[in-house]
Formats: C-alpha cells, structure tokens, sequence
C-alpha cells in the first residue's frame, strides 16, 4: 500500500460525501484514516467495507474509531494517526447531521444537539489536530459546507441551515488566522444532492409533533414536495461522487495553490453568486486594514 501521498483524516466518513471522498483520496495514492464512531457496532458493515475496499483496490484506507461529539474519542483517534505517521497533512470536515420540518417544532436542545454535531465537532477537531500542523508550517483544513449558506434556503430546514451557515463562519474565520501558520483552507460547496447521500434518508424530525401538526395543516406534505422539487432541479448525470472529485482534486494540488472556496451545485441555487460577492468585500476589507497577507498562506 502507498504512503507516500499525503496523510488524511475525514470526519463522518461512514457513508455520502464522507465514504466517497475517502475511497477517491486512497485512489489517488493518499493515507486515508475514515472516520466514523461506533466501528465495532453500527458501522462494522462499513469499517468491513471499507477494507475490502482497500484490499481489492490496493489502496491504504483504514477506518478509525473517531466520535466528533468526544473530545476523548477525537483526541485518542489523532493521537493514533500520529503515532503511526508523525503528521496530519489534510484534515477534512465532513461529519453532519440534517433535520427537516417546521422550526418552531424543534426544541432548544434539539438545535443545540444539532450544531454540537455541525459545529463544535469541527472544533474537537482542529484543536487536536492544528497543533500539529502549526509546528510543521504546513497542512490543509478542507470544510464541507453546504450551498443553503448562502443559497437558496426552502422551509423546513432552518436548524440544519443555520449549523451549517455557522460552520462556514468559522472555516472563514480560521483560514486568515492559519494563513501566517502555513496552514491551508478550502472550504467545499455541495449542492442539494438528493441522492448518492444519506442526509434526507436519515434526517431527523422535531419532537415537538404537536406543533408539527399544526404546521401540517397550513403546509401539508411539504418535506415531501421539497425534496421532490430539489431532486428535479439537479441534471440526473450529477452524482454525489462530484463532491469527491473535486475534493481529491483540491487534495492533489501544491501547497499554497488550493482554491479557497468552490462550489459544486448542478442545481444551481445562486450561493455561488453571493459567495463571490461576499469573498470579494473579504479580500477588500482585509486590504483596508492592512491584513492582506492572511488572504494567502505563508510558507
């Protein structure tokens, strides 16, 4: 097996985007750690998977016991990485969860169940994984954001939205304070891929059903239309493997020539458009300030 690509970690890897992009990086000659909790459980079947694939492909993917949620478990994961490598060189965060229905219906803890698991997850993270990174000058974080950030935003998905939309702040804000560190970020825009993923099939819904029904009477069988509707405005040849392509694409380039945001939306929801805009005042209001220089990385 090759190890002498680069050194990968992936969050959420046990299926969609994350399981994808895994298999394509341990394509492409990288060291792929796919992580994923519960490995002598739930995801036994994928843990299986995954070395069958690597066996018959002749890849080095291996998968990892790495629960975001625990900051034991992630720390314990990365520590095994770098015992074994010495290094991290490409941290991806993919791991995510979706819901789907009305926003009143949700209770407090279910909106803070659901960006512990968007957003403090990437935190757990990169704190045992950028020490590391910083003292080598050097490294990748990839975000896997979502085009509801900045995009198009249908009804009954606004917990996910609004995790996913403070996800992507904080990628923003962690690529100016890498940049002096040597450290790299790209920030990955999927689409609505309504197929080729599990996000639909395993959203979850409010507990409060009462005020479901109450929705349901105003909005009757709207999830149901939304996802119908968002399936039809992708070209049926735009599968999730898209995602992936890309993501080993921006892997493979050289230090410091990874884009630092790029969309891939067959569906075209308009979050490319806003997302130009909005980059450009970042770089302009950098400028004004004098801090130019954390719009590229230093080596």
């Amino acid at each position: 097996m090759s190890t002498t690509g680069n050194v990968v970690v992936i969050t959420g890897a046990s299926s969609g985007f994350g399981a994808l992009t895994a298999r394509a990086l341990a394509d492409a000659g990288h060291t792929v750690y796919a992580g994923m909790r519960q490995t002598a459980g739930r995801n036994a079947p994928q843990v299986r998977a995954a070395a069958q694939y690597a066996d018959e492909h002749h890849v080095d993917l291996r998968s990892v016991e790495l629960d975001v949620n625990s900051q034991h478990s992630v720390d314990t994961a990365v520590a095994r990485i770098e015992a074994e490598h010495g290094r991290v060189d490409v941290l991806i965060h993919n791991a995510g969860h979706m819901v789907t229905g009305p926003a009143e219906a949700f209770t407090p803890d279910q909106l803070a169940e659901l960006y512990n698991v968007n957003v403090l997850s990437t935190q757990r993270v990169n704190r045992a994984v950028l020490p590391g990174m910083r003292r080598r000058r050097r490294g990748l974080v990839l975000w896997v954001s979502s085009s509801s950030v900045k995009g198009g935003t249908p009804p009954y998905l606004a917990p996910y939205f609004a995790a996913k939309a403070a996800m992507d702040s904080l990628a923003v804000s962690y690529a100016g304070e890498l940049a002096r560190w040597g450290v790299e970020t790209s920030i990955v825009v999927p689409g609505s891929f309504t197929s080729g993923t599990n996000h639909f099939a395993h959203a979850g819904h409010p507990d409060d059903t009462a005020v479901e029904a109450e929705y349901e009477s105003r909005y009757p069988g709207l999830v149901d239309q939304m996802a119908t509707k968002l399936a039809a405005l992708a070209p049926e040849d735009a599968p999730a493997s898209l995602v992936s392509e890309e993501i080993a694409r921006i892997v493979a380039l050289p230090a410091g020539k990874r884009p630092y945001r790029v969309h891939v939306d067959p569906a075209d929801d308009g979050s490319e458009e806003v997302s130009k805009t909005a980059d450009r005042i970042r770089r302009g209001f950098l400028t004004r300030i004098g801090l130019a220089d954390l719009l590229t990385v230093h080596s």
